[in-house]
């Protein structure tokens, strides 16, 4: 009888919980948009999915402004490319080769024939 009573006891301490959780979970949804916090999130989100490097990230990883001339850059990821050659880490070195690629496109500018 008293194994009952806990059960019952467990089961309606639980579904109270779950109901909180779902009200509080609202009410945290509801504030994040009003000040914003959704849409940002919303936009990191999309932007790690597509998991293109922005032109800030590639001038953070390579070490250089967007003052540093195209030459500089090639000698920056040159130096870091090799640097992570010796060391074996291929992911460092990806990164550097991205963010290379990345910068030659900005510097570069839009391919003929395309609009942007």
């Amino acid at each position: 009888m008293a194994a009952k009573i806990l059960a019952n006891l467990i089961i309606m301490g639980s579904g109270i919980m779950v109901r909180a959780f779902a009200q509080a979970y609202k009410q945290a949804l509801n504030n994040a948009s009003k000040s914003g916090v959704a849409q940002e999130t919303l936009q990191n989100a999309v932007h790690k999915v597509t998991k293109t490097m922005t032109e800030a990230e590639a001038r953070q990883i390579l070490g250089v402004s967007e003052q540093t001339s195209w030459e500089e850059v090639l000698k920056r990821y040159d130096t870091l490319f090799e640097r992570n050659a010796k060391s074996g880490s291929f992911y460092l070195q990806s990164k550097v080769h991205r963010a290379k690629e990345m910068l030659e496109t900005v510097h570069k500018g839009p391919e003929p024939g395309t609009s942007g």
